[in-house]
Formats: structure tokens, C-alpha cells, sequence
């Protein structure tokens, strides 16, 4: 879930990641509706983006005076972090390229996703990797721009995307086999949320309003009776972590980007929830800084023809028959709009979280109530699932 566009960046980090210790200022549902967000990189921001050129770097970059460097925020995300631009020193050599520092919050994330960052840029299927410091690293800056969220309808966008998912599906990484991610997650989530002062927050009626402890352990239920492989998930495939490359070298025009999330997961949920984020606009630029459309839902016909691009990756080299093509095509319908409804779980749960935690201006509670709204509604479609063509 993420916004294109500037940050603010304090210290060099966004504040609002889960791993963060302490609770910071709440955004409740009645802060200010027109607020927008400001657009500038403090000083230390500016001198730890030069600290970290010069020693990650070395050579020409050491010989950098602070003024010969532009630091520009490029990138600011709503999910807890924050990306800046660091553009060649001028009057040093015209052969530095640009380079992207993202800051991370916590050591867990910083590790495993710098693990992700290597072996995937390794594969060249992601940007290279120049260092890792201790609040985030530095890589490659690719010429591009995220997709906008209009743009994941694309029928060719739509199948470019499929096929990318499932060569992600696809690989195998040295992390834990064992699909704990999503239903420990949310426990954690679920945890930690029970666990806030009872003050009368915002984020409490949410947890009563919707009986949140018993529908998760429908929703577990549910899911237990619902086949679904584990695969090396990214588990945030939404329009700003895809990367529309200015100057692709073939025919692969898009590039996943952000891993913090991913991990062997099943992989109903990364399709479930592609389908669900092709609801949300997060480039709004006043309060709530997001739009929702969920008329935008994909058609039984859009998620068909997703499934086909994805199936056709997955299944390639093999010969199978119409039928057995139009099983598995039914089977993972119903499969991704059953993990859709984890997604809506997931991320509310994610979001009532961050009201009470991050510094981020974002209607984190409006979007966790959106959330859980089209869970229900998406529930109570699933035993007759039939969407519209």
C-alpha cells in the first residue's frame, strides 16, 4: 500500500513500521479532512544520505563535498518507509549513476529483506544491490515509474503481471518452507491491538464492532478447506511495488520492487489480494490520502484472464486438456476470491495497528473500516461466488 510521490523524511526513516518499539501520536477519524501531506527532506535526512554515498560507496563518491550532492524524495510509502534519490555529484565524474536509498525501520525487516534484495538482484530480477546500512540500503536506481492503479486493468498490463507473479511463484529462496506468515502475522497484529490502553480508541470499536477474534477463526476456517500451494509469496503485489521500466532491455517491461512482506505463503493470497488492491487509489492527495472504488473489483472475466496468463507460466511445457485447463481455472477463481477476503483481514487488522503507532499522515482507521466492510460484503458472496463478467 503505497503513494507515489515526496516524503518527509525524519532522521532518515518514515516513522510507522510494525517493528518499531513504543506507540507514537494516533491518527483518529476526525483529524483534520484537508490536510496534505508536506514534502521536504530534513537536514539530517540530507546528511545521512551524504554519509552513507561516501562510506558505502568509496571511491569518486568519497571525494563528494555536501553541496555537490542533490538529494530528492522520490517515494513515499504508506507501509513504513521512505525512498530518496541521490543524483551524481556534479564536477565529480558524469559516469556515477543516480542511486535509491530506502530506509527501513527494524532489524528483523532490514535483514531478511536485504537476503531477498541480493538473491533477487543476483537472478537480475531486481535492481543491484550497492549496501546495506544500519536504517536501510543503498541500489540501483532504474529509470521507471510505479503502475497507477487504473493501469492494473490493462488487459496486456493485467497478463504481464500475471506471468510476473508466477515466476516469482517460482523460485526458491532460503527462508522457511512452512506457511506461517499470514495467520501468525495477524495473530501478532490481532496481539498487539487487544494489548493498547483502553482509552476509549477509535482502534477498540473497530476490534468490537466487527467481533474481530471469532471472524478470524471463521476465516481460518474457511481457508483450511480451501487447497491452495505454498510458494515464495511477495504478498504486496499492488500498483506502486510494480515498476513500469522507461528503458526495459527486452520484451519484460515491469519489475516487482519492495519485499518486506514476502515470504512462503499460499498463493491465493497473492492473487486474492492483486485483485483486491486494484480497488484502492493511494495517490490521493488530501484525507484520507486514498480513494476506494469497489465497483474496480476485477470481473469474473478480468480474473480469468489474469488466471490464463498465470496458469500458462506455470504450466508451461506441459500438455493438458481443456477440461483439466478449465478445473484449474474454476479452482483458482474460487481459491483467489477466498484469500481476497485474508487480504481485506490482513492489511485491516495491519492498518487499525498503524493508526496507534505510525507518524505517517494516512486515514489508517477509515481504511481499516474499508477493509473490513468489503470483507463482509465479499463474504457473503462466497457461498453462490459468481462474479459479474
Amino acid at each position: 500500500m503505497a503513494a507515489e510521490g515526496t516524503a518527509v523524511v525524519g532522521g532518515g526513516a518514515v516513522g510507522g513500521s510494525l517493528a518499531k518499539d513504543g506507540l507514537l501520536q494516533s491518527q483518529c477519524l476526525d483529524a483534520a479532512p484537508n490536510r496534505r501531506r508536506s514534502s521536504s527532506l530534513s537536514r539530517d535526512a540530507e546528511r545521512r544520505a551524504y554519509q552513507c554515498c561516501r562510506e558505502y560507496l568509496g571511491g569518486a563518491w568519497r571525494r563528494v563535498r555536501p553541496e555537490q550532492l542533490r538529494v530528492d524524495p522520490v517515494r513515499w510509502e504508506v507501509r513504513g518507509r521512505a525512498r530518496a534519490l541521490r543524483t551524481p555529484p556534479s564536477g565529480v565524474s558524469t559516469a556515477l549513476p543516480p542511486l535509491l536509498s530506502v530506509f527501513l525501520q527494524g532489524v528483523d525487516s532490514l535483514v531478511l529483506e536485504s537476503v531477498m534484495f541480493a538473491i533477487l538482484a543476483e537472478r537480475s530480477l531486481g535492481p543491484q544491490l550497492y549496501g546495506v546500512f544500519p536504517e536501510g540500503r543503498l541500489e540501483q536506481y532504474i529509470p521507471s515509474r510505479p503502475l497507477k492503479t487504473c493501469e492494473l486493468r490493462e488487459p496486456v498490463l493485467s497478463a504481464e503481471i500475471a506471468t510476473k507473479m508466477a515466476r516469482f511463484h517460482g523460485m526458491e529462496m532460503p527462508f522457511t518452507k512452512e506457511p506461517h506468515w499470514l495467520f501468525g502475522t495477524m495473530e501478532r497484529y490481532l496481539k498487539q491491538i487487544q494489548d493498547l490502553p483502553h482509552t476509549g480508541l477509535p482502534q477498540m470499536n473497530l476490534l468490537e464492532m466487527y467481533s474481530l477474534k471469532d471472524e478470524m477463526g471463521n476465516l481460518r476456517k474457511l481457508l483450511d478447506s480451501t487447497p491452495s500451494p505454498v510458494v515464495f509469496c511477495h504478498n504486496d503485489i499492488q500498483e506502486g511495488n510494480i515498476l513500469l521500466l522507461s528503458e526495459p532491455e527486452d520484451t519484460d517491461r515491469l519489475m516487482l520492487v519492495d519485499f518486506e512482506y514476502s515470504s512462503y505463503n499460499y498463493r491465493g493470497f497473492d492473487i486474492g489480494n492483486h485483485f483486491c488492491e486494484w480497488v484502492y487509489d493511494y495517490t490521493h492527495d488530501e484525507w484520507p490520502f486514498y480513494k476506494a472504488q469497489p465497483a474496480d473489483y476485477p470481473t469474473r472475466g478480468q480474473q480469468l484472464h489474469f488466471i490464463r496468463h498465470y496458469l500458462a507460466e506455470v504450466k508451461k511445457g506441459e500438455t493438458i486438456s481443456q477440461e483439466e485447463q478449465r478445473k484449474l481455472e474454476e479452482d483458482l477463481l474460487v481459491e483467489a476470491n477466498r484469500y481476497a477476503l485474508a487480504s481485506h483481514f490482513f492489511w485491516g487488522l495491519w492498518s487499525i495497528l498503524q493508526a496507534s503507532m505510525s507518524t505517517i499522515e494516512f486515514g489508517y482507521l477509515e481504511y481499516a473500516q474499508s477493509r473490513f466492510q468489503f470483507y463482509f460484503q465479499q463474504k457473503g458472496q462466497l457461498s453462490s461466488f459468481q462474479p459479474s463478467s
